[in-house]
């Protein structure tokens, strides 16, 4: 295995000579150079559609040619522009190879690569430092039960690096970035194939935090967002609605209940926008659900004294294993499901647009393939929609990929409108109430900018979806806009930032980060023993020892965790003398934190 030393976050191979090391099969991220990544899609490399009559009302569809060659269960928007798959055994058992994949938008390439574990129906969420997370997966099939394993992947590596067990299992997470960086992570089937209704929470440089007990039991994959208030909303798919409070690990009681007099199974929902205009007001809307399923939507206001879900407006067709992604003019689009789950003969192939602004659902017009059971959707840099997946059967999945392009983006005679441009974006690292500068030579005619959070999706959900407004001043050539106003509204991390004009069209967007500590130098770490990948015979010990440079303040802190290891994590610099007693290939990492709370983002590996 070849040793990849590129910053952040040190990681070490072991390699016992029981078994051979595990190789990737590609490695073609480009490193990024710098926090600031400028998109450059102005049209997908299928080429500019042409016209089409209702295109500026319904929005198009088209199909791309190049085919998903694994199951995409598990999607997460990267902020190179590129989107993570991972798909483990994808949903089939005989599956004994683990896979995962990139998929490039701008030239519709993907490349795959094994896995070490079955990362099958995890919790995967992006961290603050645009590294995705996978919390769990299979451990087993019929009955499931689940690992309490976890891992990063780095975009600029190309590699998943394995990080602290959790307590116990889970199969069928969520996972929530909350306003001050950590990852909340709930419920999904232990290694007994039980619920585990314990919260855990992790700190990138900490490690997992003690679990919390829930005095109930939620259904898998939970509908959770976190709120302006710093509480996380659960929205479903049960028809009782809570909260839970970090800042004491404590839940409310049932706070709301839903008008559907049943489960929202394989629903979605959505925090809608956040912005100045509307201080900020959180409202979540729930879609479909149930099997056979319905086409009702509800809304609840949780700013009000006491919350209550209102219906809103029908979606054309009911839907369960549906998707609903956020656009950045507020809007919804609502794809894929059906009326009976895993029935393609009952398949939706109606899309919908839902507005915000006007509570009204309108057509998006129709897809060209069911996306049933893990279905995907991610909101694009160039502000069209990916659609992908779908797997009804065991062993099969729909392997053709679409894109949307909404309305926002066609005249009115149907051919593309006018996109409003970003030359740059200063600084590339945002802070909480700072201002920064937008150069746009359509400066005198832009209406709104808004961030929208990188996608995570899987299973009906996408887990960090967010659209956040911002308020901003004209002048020649240049937006002078200001930051978020906390991590509670818009979580650190990776953001596209669009502008949109007049007209409505917004810009191809720029990828930006939003800090709570913008002017600070992540710092660095490195494993200096072992200084090579290191083949030892069971029952070896292995010496390990690091060290920190610190680009802005003094390290503060060092974590390591050591897989398959004893001890397996460590909060010292140097732990010494590690033992593996059982044969396996195994990688041990090491995060380094600054004084000012920040971890180093780029792991070098063994």
């Amino acid at each position: 295995m070849h040793y990849h030393r590129s910053g952040a976050i040190g990681t070490s191979m072991l390699r016992p000579r029981s078994k051979s090391a595990l190789e990737f099969l590609h490695n073609h991220f480009s490193v990024l150079s710098g926090i600031l990544f400028v998109a450059t899609l102005a049209a997908l490399t299928f080429g500019a559609p042409a016209a089409h009559a209702q295109a500026n009302v319904q929005g198009t569809w088209q199909t791309l040619p190049t085919l998903m060659p694994i199951n995409p269960v598990h999607s997460a928007l990267l902020a190179n522009g590129k989107i993570l798959v991972v798909s483990g055994s994808g949903n089939y058992p005989q599956q004994t190879t683990f896979n995962a994949g990139v998929w490039d938008p701008s030239n519709n390439t993907v490349t795959t690569q094994p896995v070490s574990w079955d990362m099958f129906c995890n919790g995967m969420v992006i961290l603050p430092d645009g590294r995705p997370m996978i919390v769990g997966g299979n451990l087993q099939y019929d009955p499931f039960f689940g690992w309490k394993r976890t891992a990063i992947y780095n975009p600029a590596t190309n590699k998943l690096i394995d990080m602290e067990d959790m307590a116990h299992g889970r199969w069928y997470p969520t996972d929530t970035i909350l306003g001050d960086g950590r990852l909340l992570t709930f419920s999904g089937l232990d290694e007994g194939s039980n619920t585990n209704t314990q919260v855990e929470i992790y700190t990138l440089g900490a490690g997992w935090a003690a679990p919390v007990a829930t005095p109930w039991t939620p259904p898998l994959y939970p509908r959770m967002h976190l709120l302006p208030s710093g509480k996380v909303f659960y929205s479903g798919s049960t028809t009782q609605s809570r909260t839970f409070n970090p800042a004491n690990n404590t839940w409310s009681g049932v706070i709301a209940t839903t008008n559907y007099g049943g489960s929202r199974t394989y629903g979605s929902s959505v925090l809608l926008p956040l912005t100045p205009a509307n201080s900020y007001t959180p409202k979540v809307i729930i879609f479909g659900g149930g099997n056979p399923s319905t086409k009702s939507t509800e809304i609840i206001d949780l700013s009000a004294a006491t919350p209550a879900w209102v219906n809103g407006p029908d979606m054309s067709q009911p839907r369960i294993e549906m998707n609903a992604t956020l656009l950045p003019n507020g809007k919804v689009l609502t794809v894929g499901g059906s009326l009976n789950d895993e029935d393609t003969s009952t398949a939706s192939l109606q899309a919908d647009l839902y507005d915000s602004a006007t509570n009204t659902m309108g057509s998006a017009g129709s897809n060209a393939f069911p996306r049933l059971y893990h279905s995907v959707s991610l909101l694009l840099p160039d502000a069209t929609v990916w659609v992908a997946g779908g797997n009804p059967t065991r062993g099969t999945f729909e392997n053709h990929v679409e894109i949307y392009t909404p309305p926002y983006l066609y005249q009115a005679n149907g051919t593309l409108a006018v996109r409003p441009s970003i030359t740059t974006v200063t600084p590339a690292v945002v802070g909480y109430g700072t201002s920064f500068t937008v150069t746009t030579p359509d400066a005198a005619n832009i209406a709104s900018v808004v961030l929208m959070k990188n996608g995570s999706v899987t299973h009906a959900f996408d887990m960090d979806q967010r659209m956040v407004g911002l308020a901003f001043t004209a002048g020649s050539g240049v937006l002078t806009v200001t930051g978020p106003p906390n991590g509670n509204v818009a979580p650190p991390g990776y953001y596209m930032l669009f502008v949109i004009n007049n007209a409505g069209v917004p810009s191809v967007a720029n990828f930006l980060r939003v800090s709570a500590t913008p002017a600070d130098i992540p710092p660095t770490g490195a494993i200096t023993s072992p200084a090579t990948d290191t083949a030892v015979t069971t029952g070896q010990t292995v010496t390990f020892q690091g060290s920190g440079t610190a680009n802005s303040g003094s390290i503060a802190g060092y974590s390591w965790s050591i897989r398959g290891g004893t001890p397996a994590v460590s909060a010292i610099q140097n732990p010494g003398t590690v033992t593996f007693s059982t044969p396996g290939t195994y990688q041990a990492t090491l995060t380094v934190t600054d004084s000012a709370g920040v971890t180093d983002p780029n792991p070098p590996v063994r």
